[in-house]
C-alpha cells in the first residue's frame, strides 16, 4: 500500500493494520489503482493538505486558493517577479537561506550569459514531462512543443526565481521531480551547454545544472518551464 494511504488511515483510524484491509476493500470498489490515488493525493497539494480535507478544515476552493500554482492539462502556471539580483548575488542570497549548488550552477550564474531584469513579472508555464513522449523529451523537441503553445525562452534568473519561490513538497505535490527553466544555454567551463534547474534533494532544496544541447534527454518527472507570451 502507497505511504500516503497507511498515513491517513493512521491518522483517522489510528488502525494502521485493520486500515490496510478496509482501505483496500474501498479502493477497489472505486475501481482506482495506486498511482491513481497517488495523483489525487499530489492535485490535493501534497499529504498534509489532504489530511486538512479530509478532516473538513479545507473545501476544495480553499485548497486551490491556497496553492501559489493551478495546473490545466498537464501544464503548471504560476507567476514570478524579478528584483534585480545578479548571479553573484543569487549565490550569496540562496546560500545564505541553506540553499545548495552545484558548481556548474555557480559558473552559469557567474557567466556574462546571465543577465538580470528588475521588476518584471513572468508568466510561466511547466510543462509536465508525463504530457510527453519519451521519444520527444529531448530539448530540441521540447522547445518545439513550447513553440506550438506560443511559450517563449525564459531568461536564465527563472530558475533562481523559482528555486526560492517553491519548497521541494510543494514541486513534489506538482508531480514533478525537478524544474529545468528553458533559457538560451549558458556555456560552462567544460564548453558544455547548461540550463538550470530546481531539483528536489533529501537533504535540502537544490539549484543544479544540466546539460542543454538539443538532444539532451529528460526524464518524464522533470518539469520545462518557459515564459508565457
Amino acid at each position: 500500500m502507497p505511504w500516503f494511504l497507511l498515513g491517513l488511515e493512521e491518522n483517522e483510524t489510528g488502525k494502521l493494520a485493520q486500515g490496510d484491509t478496509i482501505m483496500s476493500t474501498e479502493f477497489a470498489s472505486a475501481g482506482l489503482t495506486a498511482g491513481q490515488l497517488n495523483a489525487i493525493v499530489k492535485k490535493l497539494g501534497g499529504h498534509d493538505m489532504a489530511l486538512r480535507f479530509l478532516r473538513d478544515e479545507l473545501s476544495v476552493s480553499e485548497l486551490i486558493l491556497t496553492r501559489p500554482w493551478r495546473e490545466e492539462d498537464g501544464v503548471i502556471y504560476f507567476s514570478v517577479t524579478s528584483d534585480g539580483m545578479t548571479g553573484e548575488d543569487w549565490i550569496t542570497r540562496l546560500e545564505g537561506k541553506g540553499f545548495r549548488m552545484g558548481d556548474y550552477a555557480k559558473q552559469v550564474l557567474r557567466s556574462p550569459g546571465f543577465k538580470p531584469t528588475n521588476g518584471v513579472t513572468t508568466e510561466v508555464a511547466v510543462l509536465k514531462g508525463m504530457i510527453l513522449e519519451e521519444n520527444d523529451r529531448t530539448t530540441k523537441k521540447i522547445r518545439a512543443e513550447a513553440a506550438r503553445r506560443t511559450l517563449v525562452k525564459p531568461s536564465a534568473e527563472l530558475a533562481c526565481l523559482i528555486r526560492e519561490k517553491f519548497t521541494d513538497k510543494e514541486i513534489e505535490a506538482m508531480g514533478l521531480w525537478r524544474i529545468v527553466a528553458m533559457h538560451e544555454p549558458i556555456n560552462d567551463s567544460d564548453d558544455d551547454l547548461d540550463l538550470l534547474r530546481a531539483d528536489l534533494s533529501d537533504d535540502c532544496r537544490w539549484l543544479g545544472a544540466y546539460y542543454g544541447r538539443p538532444d539532451s534527454r529528460l526524464d518524464r518527472g522533470s518539469g520545462f518551464a518557459f515564459a508565457v507570451s
